[in-house]
């Protein structure tokens, strides 16, 4: 089995009832120009999760499907093999010095652990005619914009 070193740039915070990516000073250099984009993709590792039973878990059952069980690399559940997850979140603001990015709509608990930032480029992150399963049909087709900082299981 081939292993890797991973190591956290930040972690998710709670300002205000709005949710920020602290950044360590080591990488505050890197958010410049993260400012000029609307979105940002947020990886972080779900630390709650990182057990040797849940990593070991490879189908789950899906709370928002009745009846339907899936492998973990077909949903987006915590419970995986490395629990590594990803928020594609608004970026609010970034003030590059203090190390702080601003965003809404992130679904990541308090103190959790940031691998890693990535810029939303529209050419290349968005599929025309995509296609998902049956039971996700009627979800909308887009994420509400008026948004909160943490995912509701935070509040």
């Amino acid at each position: 089995m081939t292993t890797f070193e991973i190591n956290a740039i930040g972690n998710v915070k709670q300002e205000g009832g709005k949710a920020i990516i602290q950044i360590d000073e080591a990488y505050k250099e890197a958010l410049k120009g993260l400012g000029d984009f609307s979105h940002v993709y947020v990886l972080f590792w779900a630390d709650r999760y990182a057990d040797d039973d849940h990593r070991a878990t490879r189908v789950v059952p899906l709370p928002y499907a009745e009846g339907v069980d899936s492998g973990v690399f077909a949903n987006r559940s915590p419970v995986r093999p490395n629990p590594i997850l990803i928020s594609l979140c608004a970026v609010e603001s970034v003030d590059e010095a203090a190390g702080i990015v601003w965003v809404n709509n992130i679904d990541a608990f308090t103190d959790t652990p940031v691998l890693d930032l990535k810029p939303y480029y529209p050419v290349t992150d968005r599929v025309k005619d995509a296609t998902i399963p049956a039971y996700l049909q009627g979800w909308p087709e887009w994420f509400p914009e008026e948004g909160i900082g943490l995912m509701p299981h935070e509040l």
